[in-house]
């Protein structure tokens, strides 16, 4: 059996350059392409999307780490935007909930348009709030 000898992950400038050559590729093949991925044991080739992802976002020069806050924890701030995973979930993060005023254990009814999703969310009175996510 050979063993196919895994890449040095690309990163900075040189990183940049080849994405941009794979455009046409998936971002999936082009964390490949760029050596972020794993082998396992049993042969199996896993893509680790986080760092590609973190390994651009530094290449770019783009700071995503805020200042400390009052109590010495820093975090993300909310952007917005999101995107829609690899596994197809579309996650709301924290950063958003918090600002909602939101707690482990709200629910909300989802309404699917033809651009947008519409969250609606009981509140205390039983009423339902509407909360309104556009794409």
């Amino acid at each position: 059996m050979s063993k196919k000898k895994k890449i040095e992950p690309l990163t900075g400038e040189e990183l940049l350059q080849k994405v941009k050559e794979l455009e046409n590729l998936s971002k999936e093949e082009k964390a490949k392409a760029c050596g972020y991925y794993t082998v396992t044991k049993n042969g199996i080739e896993r893509v680790n999307m986080m760092k590609f992802l973190n390994a651009l976002i530094d290449a770019e020069g783009i700071e995503l780490d805020s200042t400390a806050n009052a109590n010495g924890r820093g975090g993300r701030s909310a952007s917005y935007r999101i995107s829609v995973q690899s596994n197809g979930n579309l996650l709301i993060g924290s950063a958003y909930t918090k600002q909602m005023g939101l707690k482990p254990g709200d629910e909300f009814e989802i309404t699917l348009g033809r651009k947008h999703i519409r969250l609606k969310q009981l509140d205390e009175d039983g009423e339902l709030d509407e909360v309104e996510v556009a794409s």
